[in-house]
């Protein structure tokens, strides 16, 4: 599964914000089911952040952000994130798409 977190930083602050936000990846990077994970930066609205990470399953992903670790320094920058829908199922041919019913959660 994909994660997809969009975050809108002062210019003046973006630097700070990068640091953060590089923890933040590295304590959700050490929870079991992380696959892999990118920071990067609009191109066009240098304000605009994003951080995409991608899970083994949806479990993970949760078991992750429920973590002690997680709580205490990766919260704190998550919670700024856009208010959006952030977590995506793949999509690519010939996978199963979720039909509105609860999954497991792995």
């Amino acid at each position: 599964m994909l994660v997809v977190n969009r975050f809108r930083v002062p210019l003046e602050e973006g630097e700070t914000f990068r640091v953060g936000l590089a923890a933040a990846r590295d304590v959700l990077a050490a929870c079991p089911g992380y696959v892999g994970g990118e920071i990067g930066r609009n191109v066009d609205d240098p304000e605009l952040w994003v951080l995409t990470t991608r899970w083994e399953n949806v479990g993970s992903y949760r078991r992750a952000l429920s973590s002690y670790d997680a709580k205490l320094h990766a919260w704190p920058v998550l919670v700024g994130a856009l208010e959006e829908p952030s977590a995506y199922e793949s999509a690519e041919p010939g996978t199963t798409l979720n039909t509105g019913a609860p999954r497991s959660l792995g």
